[in-house]
C-alpha cells in the first residue's frame, strides 16, 4: 500500500511518524512538497518517505490520499486535482465537512473524516472518524485509538473539543512558570509538571469507565488543599469559560 499526503503540517507530520515508527505495513509515503523543512525533515528520518514535485504526483502515486491542508487552501487546490475512484481519502480538514468534500473533489470516492492528535506521533491517542469503515479504522488503531462517528453532526463535538489543545498546554506552561518564578530550573519545573499532569491523565485512562466526577471527589478532601483550588476556580468562573469557549468553537465549526 502506498500512502500519499497533500499538506505537510504539523498534523501530517506526525501521523506520517507514527505510522513510519508503527507495526503498519506500506511499501512507501509520498509527501508533496508544501512546507519543505518539514517534508525534508520527514525524508531524512524515515527510509520510505519521498517527497513529491506536485500535489498531482502525489494522488498519481497513492492508493490512500491524506488531507492535511488548511481549509481554505483545500478549497482553492482541490478542484483542480485529479483523484481515481478506487483510492481512500482520508481528510484531516476540520471546517469541510463531509458533503461539502465530496462536491469538491467531485469524483464517487471512499472518503473518511479523521481528527488524529499530536501523540499519534507516538502511536497513542483517540482518533475520531466519520463515516464508520473498517480499514480506516484498523489502520488508526495500530497507531492509536478509533473511534467511530455515525454521525457528523456529533463528529463536530470531536472537533470541538480538539480546540483545548494550545488551552492545555498552556495550562502545563502557566504552572511550570510558576514554579520557576519560585526559584526552580525550567528543566526541573517542567519535568515535574508534564510527569503530574501526564501520570494523572493516565490514572483516570485505566479507569475509563469510572465517572470524572468521582476523580473530583477522590482528589479533594474538605478543606484541603484540592479542596481549596477547585473552589477558587470554579467561583472564579474558570470552568464556565473553558464550556464557553468549546460551545463559541462548536459554533464556528456549525456555520461554515
Amino acid at each position: 500500500m502506498k500512502l500519499g499526503f497533500i499538506g505537510t503540517g504539523n498534523i501530517s507530520s506526525d501521523v506520517v511518524t507514527g505510522i513510519c515508527k508503527s507495526k503498519i505495513s506500506f511499501q512507501k509515503i509520498i509527501v508533496s512538497p508544501r512546507n519543505r523543512k518539514k517534508s525534508k525533515k520527514l525524508k531524512k528520518n524515515f527510509k520510505k518517505v519521498t517527497i513529491a514535485k506536485s500535489n498531482q504526483e502525489v494522488i498519481d502515486k497513492s492508493d490512500w490520499v491524506f488531507l492535511g491542508v488548511l481549509p481554505e487552501v483545500g478549497e482553492k487546490i482541490l478542484p483542480k486535482l485529479n483523484f481515481r475512484s478506487n483510492q481512500t481519502i482520508v481528510s484531516f480538514i476540520s471546517t469541510i465537512n463531509y458533503v461539502e468534500l465530496k462536491k469538491i473533489l467531485k469524483k464517487k470516492l471512499k472518503i473518511v473524516r479523521a481528527i488524529p492528535m499530536p501523540p499519534i506521533s507516538l502511536g497513542k491517542g483517540p482518533v475520531a472518524i466519520f463515516p464508520p469503515d473498517n480499514k480506516v479504522k484498523n489502520f488508526f488503531n495500530k497507531i492509536g485509538t478509533t473511534i467511530e462517528i455515525r454521525s457528523e453532526k456529533l463528529s463536530k463535538n470531536f472537533w470541538a473539543t480538539s480546540g483545548t489543545m494550545a488551552s492545555f498546554y498552556e495550562l502545563l506552561k502557566v504552572l511550570s512558570d510558576w514554579l520557576i518564578k519560585k526559584g526552580l530550573k525550567r528543566s526541573q519545573a517542567q519535568q515535574y509538571i508534564t510527569s503530574l499532569y501526564s501520570a494523572l491523565a493516565e490514572l483516570a485512562a485505566v479507569h475509563s469507565k469510572k465517572d470524572l466526577k468521582k476523580f473530583v471527589a477522590e482528589s479533594q478532601t474538605p478543606g484541603g488543599l484540592n479542596w481549596q483550588g477547585v473552589n477558587e476556580l470554579r467561583k472564579s468562573g474558570y470552568y464556565k469559560s473553558l464550556e464557553r469557549s468549546i460551545n463559541n468553537i462548536l459554533n464556528r465549526l456549525n456555520n461554515v
